[in-house]
């Protein structure tokens, strides 16, 4: 089995082919990273860990610095976002502001927000 290609290029490929002898496949407009991004990193498995990153950017912000001190954010499994705690005072503290963290999140993260919480003493 041949794994190059053969010495003489099929017509459909050569009357195709743009400068410098390259394939074309119609011309499209360029688009930003920006708007690419997203939907790429989606399809590769990458959504869960950009909203992580994105939750655990945000955290201080929503829960103050004093509580981001002795919590972090650990992972996202589904839409269960998982946060460490140094105990379980903190742990019962967050909590307990679970609604009010939840409403900060979905309106920093949008749809991306995690629907629930999930704390443990790590």
């Amino acid at each position: 089995m041949d794994v190059l290609p053969s010495e003489a290029p099929d017509r459909a490929r050569a009357a195709h082919a743009g400068r410098g002898g390259r394939v074309t496949r119609g011309r499209r407009e360029p688009r930003r990273v920006g708007a690419v991004l997203p939907r790429l990193l989606e399809e590769l498995g990458f959504g869960a860990a950009r909203a992580a990153m994105q939750a655990q950017e945000a955290w201080p912000r929503v829960v103050g610095a004093e509580a981001a001190s002795h919590s972090s954010v650990e992972a996202i499994r589904g839409r269960t976002l998982e946060v460490g705690v140094d105990a379980s005072v903190w742990g019962q503290q967050l909590q307990l502001r679970q609604r009010e963290i939840l409403a900060a999140l979905r309106e920093l993260l949008g749809d991306e927000a995690p629907a629930e919480l999930r704390f443990h003493i790590r």
